[in-house]
């Protein structure tokens, strides 16, 4: 056998080769192969990607490398940062870089380190998620970012890079349904709207905490009368059971709501 090359065989019998190389007392799987020639070349690119700091991620070519640009990075940060991650992640000083391709990456805090060498970030329909505990994760609920939040008018990337996922550079503008902070000369307010085929005003309020407790009251109203069960109910952290109910008996809601017509159920012919 090649160096660096193990014949194995698969449960039908078939026979493949697997590659493999020793770095820092680390032994790393570079993977399988249909032949000995292809994962012995496997294992010759790992050796000249951990031995000469020459070369970099921007030198990958995925028609003349044999291992997967993952891999590249895998091999690459450990060469440079004496780490081996399995995720394809590159550190920094005091953040990373979570790579798709050479020109395609995410920017993270170092605080975030151990949760990304664990979840492998998936893309689908312009969303970023894990998986986790068998669910599909969105990457922005760990911000606080509800599902429903809207880039630009719910949150904000405050250098202008959507893909720099630090801590400082993302702002919250609105946590809440239904909520939206608004500036009038100079000073902000909270807007909460519901949906009743079309959107209806609830209310101005002075703080987001009474605007989303608004918004519940106004769903409350709404499915009472028998309008779309499917409100999503804005949970709130930061009152205790007393103060929500004090502000949920108090908080004004707009007219138009209390005032609309119970809805009538579909008639059904027997």
């Amino acid at each position: 056998m090649l160096p660096g090359v193990y014949q194995a065989v698969k449960k039908d019998g078939t026979e493949y080769f697997r590659s493999s190389i020793t770095f820092q007392n680390k032994h790393i799987s570079l993977g399988s192969f249909q032949t000995e020639k292809k994962a012995s070349l496997a294992y010759l690119e790992a050796k000249k990607l951990l031995s000469q700091r020459k070369i970099t991620l921007t030198d990958f070519s995925e028609k003349k490398s044999i291992l997967s640009f993952q891999k590249w990075v895998c091999l690459i940060n450990f060469r440079d940062n004496n780490l081996y991650i399995k995720t394809p992640i590159y550190l920094q000083n005091r953040y990373f870089y979570y790579y798709f391709s050479p020109e395609e990456y995410l920017i993270f805090d170092v605080d975030d380190l151990f949760y990304y060498t664990t979840h492998t970030i998936m893309r689908r329909g312009g969303h970023l998620f894990v998986a986790d505990y068998g669910m599909q994760v969105n990457i922005l609920s760990r911000y606080g970012i509800k599902n429903f939040a809207v880039c630009g008018r719910d949150y904000r990337f405050l250098n202008g890079n959507p893909l720099d996922f630090r801590y400082e550079n993302i702002e919250i503008i609105n946590r809440f349904h239904g909520v939206n902070r608004k500036e009038k000369n100079g000073r902000s307010y909270f807007e909460t709207k519901i949906h009743v085929k079309g959107d209806y005003i609830v209310g101005r309020y002075p703080d987001e905490i009474t605007a989303a407790i608004a918004y519940n009251k106004a769903a409350t109203i709404l499915i009472k009368k028998g309008y779309d069960k499917a409100y999503p109910v804005n949970f709130i952290e930061e009152t205790d059971s007393e103060t929500y109910k004090n502000i949920f008996r108090s908080v004004s809601i707009s007219k138009k709501i209390k005032e609309l017509p119970q809805k009538e159920e579909p008639h059904t012919e027997v």
